[in-house]
């Protein structure tokens, strides 16, 4: 990855290159950059773990992501053609320069919690296949990250993500392959908890993942960035519809492995260990577990690389005022590093997935989702209205789900649905003031 970094740094002749790779990517290059965004250690190892405890509903994590692209493919056009580098400058085009200000405020602090995710998952698979404790994990696996995203950019991963995303779905289909070989009896009935709720995964745990979750892949500054890179219009588009097809029956395929797991491991914790590495030693021959080892860190450095890129270049933006200068470039590589380092500290204090990634998404959804779309279909609004909606949004949807993390599941969870209603009263409903 570093010597693609390298390669990479030598391709890099503007801005334009180093933020959104030339503008020049075809359908292959971006639905692959996509999926390899998308099958990060959340998805993977975090969905996994999920079965374990949530059997076939699990399936939803990665499913709702799909419904995510979907709504997306019918406005993928608008983002493409609106889109400059980042999320904060549509919603500056859209609620003036105040909202984009705090939008680049935002987003970034949020954004360490997913970076931390892929810290964390590329930790534990270092940890479980090789004589490292997780505190070494976390410092080899994130300067590694810093310095390959710090070097090439976008170049090297649009480059790089086609081959992981390549890695990631041949991976998951051999230990797939190899679980249902190796069964006793059939894959529905290798769990009791059934498919699409269960006592673990109720309606309402699924409108909860629906707009906190699957929201970020309809408005989603990741997801956003992969569109600015696509060559037109009909290739955003194009992309954004394949991945959401091929994620449908991945969905099916990764909770199998997971309810693989808790059935024939059933002594295995996966709050202290992880559920696909399990597995993957159980079953999987030498040459097929070290498949799995690059298709796993390929899909941990392909999302945190993305998500590194996207949070530093809104930074820079934020304090640079303008990206298409090439001088800009360094100054992103700086906030590389020091969000970078954020991250590691940040995985080193949670070790949980899942909880660092829905945290951050929290977050971004109750601020972000309903005005960037409604900027997108052509809402306009006052600066104040527009940033007293952000903050309310995400501030409330926050305070949800930290109630959620500490035991009151349900009142976080109407919490989050009420800032979600909040945020959306606050834009469309002005408070007329008094004469």
């Amino acid at each position: 990855m570093i010597i693609v970094g390298l390669y990479s740094l030598f391709k890099i002749r503007s801005s334009n290159d180093f933020y959104i790779a030339g503008k020049k990517g075809n359908i292959l290059y971006i639905s692959g950059s996509l999926l390899a965004t998308i099958l990060g250690s959340s998805a993977i190892l975090g969905t996994v773990n999920l079965s374990v405890k949530m059997g076939w509903a699990s399936s939803w994590m990665i499913l709702s992501g799909a419904l995510g692209l979907f709504a997306l493919f019918a406005i993928a056009k608008y983002v493409r053609r609106f889109g400059k580098y980042t999320l904060p400058e549509l919603l500056e085009d859209f609620y003036g320069k105040e909202a984009g200000t705090v939008a680049s405020i935002i987003i970034p602090v949020a954004w360490i919690g997913i970076i931390a995710a892929q810290v964390i998952g590329a930790s534990k698979i270092m940890t479980s296949f090789f004589d490292l404790s997780y505190q070494q994990g976390v410092l080899l696996c994130g300067s590694i990250f810093i310095l390959y995203t710090v070097l090439g950019g976008q170049v090297s991963i649009i480059k790089t993500d086609m081959v992981q995303s390549l890695f990631i779905l041949a991976g998951i289909s051999l230990t797939f392959i190899f679980a249902v070989k190796s069964m006793q009896i059939s894959i529905i009935k290798v769990s009791q908890l059934s498919f699409p709720f269960n006592v673990s995964f109720r309606p309402l745990d699924l409108v909860i993942l629906l707009i906190t979750y699957s929201t970020t892949f309809f408005v989603g500054p990741d997801i956003y960035s992969r569109l600015f890179c696509a060559k037109d219009e009909k290739t955003a588009r194009q992309s954004v519809l394949l991945t959401a097809i091929i994620l449908i029956p991945f969905a099916f395929i990764i909770s199998f492995i997971g309810n693989y797991a808790a059935k024939y491991f059933p002594g295995m914790d996966p709050a202290t260990g992880s559920a696909l590495v399990h597995t993957i030693k159980a079953i999987l021959p030498p040459w097929g577990s070290a498949l799995m080892i690059a298709a796993l860190l390929s899909a941990v450095m392909s999302s945190a690389d993305t998500t590194l890129l996207t949070a530093s270049s809104i930074l820079s933006e934020l304090t640079f005022k303008e990206l298409k200068k090439s001088s800009s470039i360094n100054i992103t590589r700086g906030f590389i590093i020091i969000l970078g380092i954020l991250s590691m500290i940040f995985a080193l204090k949670v070790t949980s997935i899942i909880n660092s990634l829905l945290v951050a998404l929290t977050i971004f959804s109750g601020a972000f989702v309903i005005p960037t779309a409604a900027g997108l279909l052509g809402y306009r609004t006052g600066r104040r209205q527009s940033i007293t909606a952000i903050i309310a949004g995400g501030a409330l949807a926050l305070t949800g789900k930290i109630l959620v993390m500490t035991g009151n599941k349900d009142t976080g969870n109407i919490i989050i649905i009420c800032a979600f209603a909040l945020n959306a009263a606050l834009l469309f409903f002005p408070v007329k003031r008094r004469k």
